[in-house]
């Protein structure tokens, strides 16, 4: 009987490394890349740290804890009805002002000055390197990669699945002019057959100048990233971006921390700042911000008009689907603090008309 059980175990680890071999999977840093992340001051012990402690479960939180409050219902999860949204034409922007057209989840592409800088891009369907998890909502995924304009420069700001899809960027890859990401992050980028001279990996206050009168700076996020079970072999990163009419903040995934004060006091202020505000719990409250947490990043920042963003098209934590944007907006109205929360595909004017239509309110 042993001998079956262990072979029905060789065999299921077998399976695993195998599957775990596809492409969408990526590759870990290696050559001179590893060798520079090894001289990075944020790489320590074989993998990139935080700039504050930051264990990914809560203090007296297992993931037995996790795994059976997965197994509870939870009314109003996912929504019953097709989400809302715009078909906007992309490839004809007007270049009269600054727009950013939401995607849903951290997925928006901005468009300045004649310039078009995607960020995050998932038009899969999936939040996930299988097709049984993270299915986006109906409706919610209206866009494709046809739809893109030439992309000038694709930001990524971490390789989790929600974030870096494999399926989407391969296919942008004739679109994109340059790649921007997070130290380490390339690596999957080159193995899957972009060009070395085209990607640009930051640290933490690195900036580089990919167009002219353009300058992105990565800045402190706090988080964590791996495809696959090593964790923290690349950067994670929110960003700067300086155009030559605007400065905007690129949040991506992070707790909160005093990184943001730092980066307002650094930057000065920010014409609009886009902040990650779903897919938290008490579970993991060191790697995702509440709501209220994500207003109050916004006032660290000094931005003059938050954009909420990372919800609205995946279930990936336990709260109901537009509980999010409700506490968000509740906390900013309170704060005072200028907010926007368009419809997928709906472009937000910087210095425009703000848009703040709860068209959530109408989606059971």
């Amino acid at each position: 009987m042993i001998i079956y059980v262990l072979v029905f175990l060789v065999v299921v680890a077998l399976g695993i490394y195998v599957f775990m071999q596809q492409a969408q999977f990526g590759q870990e840093p290696q050559g001179k890349r590893l060798e520079r992340i090894q001289q990075s001051p944020y790489y320590k012990d074989g993998a990139f740290q935080n700039l504050s402690p930051t264990p990914a479960l809560a203090e007296g939180v297992s993931y037995w804890d996790i795994i059976k409050a997965q197994l509870q219902t939870i009314p109003n999860k996912e929504p019953l009805q097709t989400i809302p949204s715009v078909k906007t034409d992309l490839k004809n922007l007007s270049n009269d002002s600054t727009q950013i057209i939401w995607f849903g989840h951290s997925s928006y592409l901005i468009h300045t000055n004649g310039k078009n800088i995607l960020v995050d891009p998932v038009f899969s369907g999936n939040a996930s390197p299988v097709s049984f998890f993270g299915k986006n909502y109906d409706g919610s995924n209206g866009y494709s990669v046809d739809d893109m304009p030439e992309i000038d420069i694709l930001l990524i700001t971490h390789d989790h699945y929600d974030h870096l899809d494999y399926p989407t960027v391969t296919a942008l890859k004739s679109k994109v002019k340059k790649v921007v990401t997070s130290l380490g992050t390339g690596q999957h980028f080159e193995y899957w057959g972009f060009n070395p001279d085209n990607i640009i990996e930051l640290e933490w206050w690195q900036n580089t100048q990919p167009l002219e009168g353009f300058e992105i700076t990565s800045t402190p996020a706090r988080h964590f990233s791996g495809r696959k079970f090593t964790r923290n072999l690349a950067l994670w990163s929110s960003y700067v971006l300086k155009t030559p009419t605007e400065q905007l903040y690129l949040g991506g995934d992070s707790g909160y921390d005093s990184h943001f004060k730092q980066i307002g006091e650094k930057f000065g202020s920010f014409d609009l700042a886009i902040l990650e505000c779903g897919q938290y719990n008490y579970y993991w409250k060191y790697i995702h911000m509440m709501p209220e947490e994500v207003t109050q990043a916004a006032k660290d920042l000094n931005t003059q008009v938050l954009m909420p963003v990372h919800w609205s098209k995946f279930t990936l934590a336990l709260h109901p689907w537009k509980e999010p944007i409700e506490r968000v907006t509740k906390s900013a109205k309170e704060l005072g603090l200028p907010f926007t929360n368009p419809r997928i595909g709906e472009p937000v004017i910087i210095n425009g008309s703000l848009l703040q239509n709860p068209w959530w309110k109408e989606v059971e």
